[in-house]
């Protein structure tokens, strides 16, 4: 047991709880209504919802998985760099258009939306249902990252000792996030941005000096891992995998529930927009986070017999794990492994409230109590918080990791297929709302198909003639939903087939609050 990274840890996650508990007290409001529970009023300024994006987005997947990536596969992993700078002028573009028509309306969720667009329960139900399923295994893998530094102090192993820890972590989780809602995270984002960049500015300082250098670090990677393989004849490689992971992935993110959730939670679609020009200061933090996998490489962690067991059970995962333990003091092993842990929870419990928001407004209130009044609605979201977080506990506990991480793949290739329905409706309503329902199920068929065909691996080699183009599935499959969406609605409307009302107009997608 490492007592004093342990002592370390449970002091600040000591700290993350009480602040957890607090925050029912800031800004205080009635928490029994789902729109100050869920989105905590919408009244998050540019401060807090950029410390509340930036613990949505870079989670402690990223903090682990990303430098894992190029610790076992090289340059591809880097595709996660330009995503992130691509992603941040397509929302500047696309998401204040979604902030202004549910301000307006009134609107929780992509959903409500949806169904308020279209007119359509069925398609407002496919997307909730898209959201919640494509949410789940991303909570449980925020648990992965806890596992981990968890087994690295000391927690090692299988039984009750091994899981106690994560247990009880994410039962404090569970509590601060049904007492406080939405407010919660966004006030712990704060500590855990602290801490992240407190660890990697550490972690890119003293490793690399201690090893030689940058320079000496760069020519310790053999070239098939620091250069993506050129194409060859017939065939784009690792080109076409690597930009369409990019594009897929820019275009996948945001419809996640929780993205949506923390941009609806921003007081004006000016806070949006000052947000996106700030939040590529997480895109050099990631990029240095992913060079930590080449650092892992040039230390031969992976060699060391101390951690052997810990690869084996953990894979290339405890690849920056590993590099904590060999190069700082116990007790600063402890800060980096609490920035792990509460970058876990916070994305976590996100997540879980915007499924839940999800299933209460859309599935819940829409379906099994269309009379529920505010309360009931705010009740049922916080139960559907617990029961979504104690289906992630058991995913993790009795599923095997490394098929958790690989079926996360799915949830990219999942979410993406609401891209039609959501953004493009954001501009026209000119598809057809069965055609999009139509290709929603192809979409997702084809994407899960793909991916486990791959043995869940992301990419899939598509064959066109005598050309191979590996590339995202989840790219390749929404390109197949947007055809098979444009062809039905020139059916659908030649046959003339009939439209629902519209509740929303024009105006509604520019409007800002006066």
């Amino acid at each position: 047991m490492n007592w004093p990274a342990l002592t370390v840890f449970i002091i600040l996650f000591g700290l993350v709880t009480v602040l957890g508990f607090v925050a029912a007290r800031w800004r205080q409001a009635d928490l029994n209504h789902l729109n100050e529970w869920g989105l905590g009023g919408r009244r998050f300024g540019t401060i807090v919802t950029w410390f509340l994006l930036g613990g949505d987005l870079y989670t402690a997947y990223t903090f682990i998985a990303v430098p894992a990536l190029v610790f076992g596969a090289g340059a591809i992993g880097f595709f996660a760099v330009p995503y992130t700078l691509m992603l941040y002028p397509f929302v500047y573009v696309v998401y204040p258009r979604l902030w202004s028509v549910a301000h307006r309306h009134g609107y929780v969720t992509a959903s409500d939306f949806v169904r308020g667009r279209y007119g359509s329960p069925l398609l407002a139900l496919l997307v909730a249902v898209t959201g919640i399923l494509a949410t789940m295994p991303y909570i449980a893998l925020q648990l992965v990252g806890i596992q981990v530094v968890i087994a690295a102090m000391g927690f090692a192993g299988g039984g009750l000792m091994g899981d106690l820890p994560l247990i009880v972590a994410f039962a404090i989780l569970a509590a601060y996030t049904y007492t406080s809602g939405l407010r919660a995270p966004a006030l712990i984002s704060v500590v855990k941005d602290l801490l992240i960049y407190i660890t990697v500015i550490a972690a890119i300082t003293v490793i690399p000096a201690q090893l030689g250098g940058y320079g000496h670090i760069f020519a310790g990677i053999a070239p098939d891992k620091l250069l993506l393989a050129a194409p060859t004849d017939h065939n784009t490689g690792a080109y076409g995998a690597y930009a369409t992971l990019a594009l897929g992935s820019v275009l996948a993110l945001f419809l996640y529930p929780h993205c949506i959730t923390a941009l609806l939670s921003s007081s004006s679609r000016g806070v949006i927009k000052r947000n996106m020009a700030l939040l590529p200061a997480y895109s050099l933090a990631l990029a240095l986070l992913a060079f930590l996998g080449y650092v892992a490489v040039v230390a031969h962690v992976h060699d060391d017999p101390a951690y052997a067991d810990y690869f084996k059970h953990y894979g290339n995962n405890f690849a920056v794990p590993a590099l904590m333990l060999k190069y700082f003091p116990a007790w600063f092993v402890g800060v980096a492994f609490a920035a792990v842990a509460i970058g876990a929870l916070v994305p976590a419990a996100i997540m879980s409230i915007a499924a839940a928001n999800l299933f209460t407004r859309n599935i819940y209130k829409a379906y099994l109590a269309p009379q529920a009044t505010p309360a009931d609605e705010a009740k049922m979201a916080k139960l559907l918080s617990l029961i979504v977080k104690v289906g992630a506990l058991a995913f993790i506990l009795f599923v095997p990791t490394q098929y958790a991480i690989n079926l996360q793949l799915l949830g990219g290739a999942w979410i993406i297929q609401t891209l039609p329905t959501v953004v493009i409706g954001l501009y026209t309503r000119w598809l057809h709302r069965w055609a999009l329902a139509a290709g929603w199920a192809v979409g997702m068929c084809l994407s899960t198909w793909m991916v486990v065909s791959q043995q869940f691996k992301p990419t899939f080699p598509l064959h066109l003639g005598d050309w191979t183009l590996p590339g995202y599935a989840a790219f390749y499959s929404v390109i197949v939903n947007f055809i098979i969406a444009v062809l039905l609605t020139l059916a659908f409307r030649t046959a003339r087939l009939a439209e629902a009302a519209d509740q929303t107009v024009p105006a509604d997608y520019e409007h800002d609050v006066t």
